[in-house]
């Protein structure tokens, strides 16, 4: 697998997708999704061009985020249990799957004062989707007040991981049905200025509806090896 030929292709589809949506590339960040790859994989996406990284599992990430100097930006985009809110607060600079208080108040509880704030994202759940994590998309403005005297997190804005599917116009739908709340939001929250949405397989539709991250593992790492 040449990651540095992934790299490089993937980046020059996203200028690409930017010019044709009339956007700025500079307002895409490129999150690398290295859940399942080995060092010697996420260290040539780094040298490749991809300075931020996003992680699933706290476990496997420590070791990583420990391995590599200097480090990327290193993202949490799973689940987060409580017991690991400590940790997880202590070596990501960004968490994206914000969705209960009780984890919010830890995660602010327990970020070092030496560290600064902790990037957060309010996960959302575009879709009402039973299985899935994430606040509705009506209830996000009242989530993200509760979140107001927790001073060590630094709210950016929404992430989402929509109901899959491959036709692009019901990407779409979605993807702008969420730019529209986070436009809304942005009216009294001024400081936001993140979208996390788009993986791998509707990249293209999120950016043309908005995204400031996209989450990105197959177009840089190949299939991905599950333990």
């Amino acid at each position: 697998m040449d990651i540095e030929k992934n790299v490089k292709s993937f980046l020059e589809k996203v200028n690409r997708i930017c010019d044709e949506s009339k956007r700025d590339p500079s307002e895409v960040v490129v999150v690398g999704a290295s859940k399942s790859q080995d060092l010697t994989s996420i260290k040539s996406a780094y040298l490749s061009g991809i300075q931020h990284f996003g992680e699933n599992f706290l476990q496997e990430a420590e070791i990583k985020i420990r391995s590599i100097d200097p480090p990327p930006c290193w993202h949490f985009i799973g689940s987060i249990q409580s017991r690991k809110a400590k940790k997880i607060s202590s070596l990501f600079q960004w968490v994206h799957t914000l969705d209960r208080f009780k984890v919010a108040k830890l995660l602010n509880d327990h970020r070092p004062n030496y560290l600064g704030k902790l990037n957060v994202c309010v996960q959302v759940n575009p879709d009402n989707e039973v299985s899935k994590s994430g606040i509705r998309l009506e209830e996000s403005e009242e989530f993200i007040l509760s979140l107001k005297d927790l001073y060590m997190l630094n709210v950016r804005g929404l992430m989402a991981i929509p109901k899959y599917t491959e036709d692009n116009k019901q990407q779409r739908e979605v993807f702008a049905k969420i730019q529209i709340k986070f436009k809304e939001l942005k009216k009294n929250f001024p400081h936001f200025d993140t979208l996390s949405m788009g993986m791998s397989e509707d990249y293209r539709s999120a950016i043309q509806e908005g995204a400031t991250m996209i989450r990105i593992g197959t177009n840089i790492f190949g299939k991905r090896n599950e333990k």
